[in-house]
C-alpha cells in the first residue's frame, strides 16, 4: 500500500478520526469530531478577517453521513438525494502533495507558498494590501505579522507562510474538528472545513495527503473533488442552515 503523505507543518489526528468519501455518495465521518458552522466575518473595511462559530451539529452516529452533492433536504446530513440529483460525483483531484509546483513569493525573513488550485474564495488574503505584497515589505514587522496571519487564515491551506531562517511553516494548532463555512458577504455557503490532520480517504482505501487544514466540496459542483474549488461562490450555493455567528472566534496568533 502506498505510504500516506503528511504535509509539512501538519500532524495526523488520533486514529479514531477519519473521513471516507463514498464514490457516488456522502462523506462518512468517524470519531465524532465536533461539527459547527464557521462564519467568515469582516473587519471595519468589509474584508474577510476572522471566523466565528455558529450552530453546532451532532456527529454521534458512527459513521455520520454528510451531504456532498448539495441536494439533501436535511443538510448538513445526507438524506439519499445524491441517488437522483443531477451532479457529477467523480473524484477528480490528483494525489500530489499540495506543496508540489507551488508559486513562491520570497521576502527577507518570510516566504509564502501558493497553490491556486486550492483557492476556496474565502478572501482572507485580500486585506491590508494583499498577502503576497505584504511578504515583500522589508523590515516591516507589522506587514510580516499580517502576511503570516492572512496566509494562516486561508482555510484550504492554499497559502502558507514560512520562516526563512528555520524553513518551517506557521500553522494554527487545530484540534480535529469540522466546520461548515458560511460566507454571508457573498450570500453563499462554502465547503466542509476539515481541521487538525483528519485523514480523508476514498472507498478504495487510498488516503489523500494529510493536512492541518483543507476544505472539501459541499455544493457538489467543484471540478477538483473531493476538494472545494470555490464554485459555490459562482453558483451561490446556500445550505439554508439556521445559525448565527455567536460562538468562539478563531485565534489570531499562530505561534
Amino acid at each position: 500500500m502506498k505510504k500516506i503523505d503528511i504535509e509539512k507543518g501538519s500532524k495526523r489526528a488520533d486514529a479514531r478520526f477519519r473521513i471516507t468519501v463514498e464514490e457516488t455518495g456522502p462523506y462518512l465521518i468517524y470519531g465524532q469530531p465536533p461539527l459547527a458552522q464557521q462564519f467568515i466575518m469582516p473587519d471595519a473595511e468589509g474584508e474577510s478577517w476572522y471566523f466565528q462559530q455558529g450552530a453546532h451539529f451532532p456527529t454521534d452516529d458512527e459513521p455520520t453521513a454528510l451531504c456532498r452533492c448539495g441536494a439533501s433536504k436535511n443538510k448538513p446530513y445526507c438524506d439519499g438525494a445524491h441517488v437522483h440529483a443531477a451532479w457529477d460525483p467523480r473524484l477528480t483531484a490528483d494525489d500530489a502533495p499540495l506543496l508540489d509546483n507551488v508559486e513562491l513569493t520570497e521576502g527577507e525573513t518570510l516566504s509564502m507558498t501558493d497553490n491556486p488550485k486550492y483557492c476556496v474564495f474565502a478572501r482572507f488574503c485580500d486585506a491590508k494590501g494583499q498577502a503576497w505584497n505584504l511578504v515583500g515589505q522589508p523590515e516591516n514587522d507589522e506587514a510580516r505579522e499580517l502576511a503570516i496571519r492572512e496566509a494562516s487564515m486561508c482555510p484550504s491551506g492554499r497559502l502558507m507562510a514560512w520562516d526563512n531562517e528555520t524553513g518551517t511553516p506557521y500553522e494554527f494548532r487545530f484540534e480535529p474538528s469540522l466546520g461548515l463555512i458560511e460566507d454571508v458577504a457573498i450570500g453563499a455557503s462554502s465547503g466542509l472545513w476539515v481541521r487538525g490532520g483528519i485523514p480523508v480517504s476514498r472507498e478504495s482505501g487510498e488516503t489523500y495527503e494529510i493536512r492541518n487544514r483543507v476544505v472539501l466540496c459541499r455544493c457538489g459542483a467543484s471540478h477538483n473533488k473531493p476538494y472545494c474549488d470555490g464554485t459555490h461562490a459562482s453558483i451561490r450555493f446556500n445550505d439554508r442552515l439556521e445559525g448565527t455567528p455567536e460562538g468562539e472566534t478563531l485565534p489570531e496568533k499562530v505561534y
